[in-house]
């Protein structure tokens, strides 16, 4: 099924501008869905927001949204940094790999409540109008650790960026810009609907469930730690 897939958005790639930006977006999805690396980053932010207590649908969404755009922001950086380098695009190495892994071993104690991180003092109150340097800040850390895993995803639409860019510039950005989409989509609408899961766990007064809600993220986020120290090259 999953050959079936990638053959499918693989050939909607080449197929007429509409299409392929659907095709480039769903690219994006598979990106989240289909590898373990991205998936853990739906139990960090889910864990994160659980972690505050809950947040209101829009501030969820807010912290999501710039957590997303924080991996994306670091994934771009170390595209151009590595393809100046000469290098092949994202491969930093396992250097990458084991300064994520930490940041996961952090963050999932955190979660597990084991320890204690000074992240709280990130927080913003109800009148900032910055969105979440803390969210922004983990999606940076991230995304260090995504270079090679999202630059092999991206491959196809990359292949069609870089033969179209000189012609068409617009639709290579739109291509780019819908991948992007689909990426950040996943993981915004993944700590939006943590949101809602929590407003009625708090409507109901079950407050052990909010807690163990928090603990297992953390678990989920501690073995994506595991999982990138035994891929590290």
């Amino acid at each position: 099924m999953t050959d079936s897939l990638f053959d499918l958005f693989g050939e909607a790639l080449y197929a007429s501008p509409e299409i392929a930006i659907l095709g480039a977006a769903g690219w994006g999805v598979l990106s989240i869905l289909l590898s373990p690396c991205h998936l853990s980053s739906i139990p960090l932010i889910v864990g994160y927001i659980t972690a505050k207590g809950g947040e209101g649908r829009k501030r969820s969404f807010v912290i999501s949204l710039v957590f997303s755009l924080g991996i994306l922001v670091t994934i771009a950086i170390i595209g151009i940094v590595t393809a100046l380098l000469g290098r092949l695009m994202g491969d930093l190495g396992s250097f990458g790999n084991y300064f994520v892994a930490i940041v996961f071993f952090a963050v999932g104690l955190y979660l597990m409540d084991i320890i204690d991180l000074p992240i709280e003092r990130l927080n913003f109150k109800p009148s900032d109008k910055s969105p979440v340097p803390a969210a922004f800040l983990l999606g940076l850390l991230f995304g260090i650790g995504l270079g090679p895993c999202t630059f092999a995803f991206m491959a196809p639409v990359l292949g069609v960026v870089f033969t179209t860019a000189e012609e068409n510039i617009p639709y290579s950005v739109a291509l780019l810009g819908a991948f992007g989409l689909g990426h950040c989509g996943v993981i915004t609408g993944a700590g939006t609907l943590a949101s809602l899961v929590q407003k009625y766990l708090n409507w109901t007064e079950d407050l052990k469930i909010v807690l163990w809600v928090k603990r297992v993220c953390g678990a989920l986020v501690f073995l994506g730690g595991i999982y990138l120290v035994l891929t590290a090259h």
